[in-house]
């Protein structure tokens, strides 16, 4: 008989989101996000950082500050990251797991990509203009979104 206890789609796909946001060398918030296709097949993976050639030594990592002393104008975040890194032509119908609801910037990505479902696992900044600004571009332009359903399941893995 097969095994009974192995782990869901989402689980999967959620949990490679979060080993992705692991990555992340942000001291404060590290988001994940993992691009699959309609058959689920990994098409590509991102996670919050600077882009490529700008040195995270030589740039902000603050929360406060003038504009410019913060990470804020310099991080790709992990859904433009995932975006930009997948190769293989068109993303159209493809879901979309992170472990943090898009951004404004981000759903726009999402929406010109042609992903069709967000997989989200936390949605802390709902009550922010840029995630109420997400959420009615997302609608009007029919990409639906979800939040993860947490199992309670704890997977260890050993490195």
């Amino acid at each position: 008989m097969k095994r009974t206890d192995y782990i869901t789609w989402d689980e999967y796909f959620m949990g490679v989101a979060k080993l992705s946001g692991m990555r992340s060398k942000d001291p404060s918030t590290q988001v994940g996000a993992c691009i699959v296709s309609q058959d689920n097949k990994i098409l590509s993976m991102g996670y919050n950082g600077f882009p490529i050639g700008c040195s995270d030594d030589e740039f902000p990592w603050d929360k406060k500050g003038e504009e410019e002393d913060t990470k804020y104008p310099y991080v790709t975040h992990s859904e433009l990251n995932a975006i930009l890194n997948y190769r293989g032509g068109s993303l159209a119908g493809a879901k979309l797991y992170v472990s943090l609801f898009p951004c404004n910037e981000c759903a726009k990505a999402i929406i010109q990509s042609g992903i069709r479902e967000i997989i989200y696992e936390c949605d802390k900044y709902a009550d922010t203009p840029a995630v109420r600004a997400s959420k009615r571009m997302l609608d009007a332009a029919g990409v639906s979104y979800r939040q993860y359903e947490s199992a309670g399941r704890n997977v260890t893995i050993e490195l």
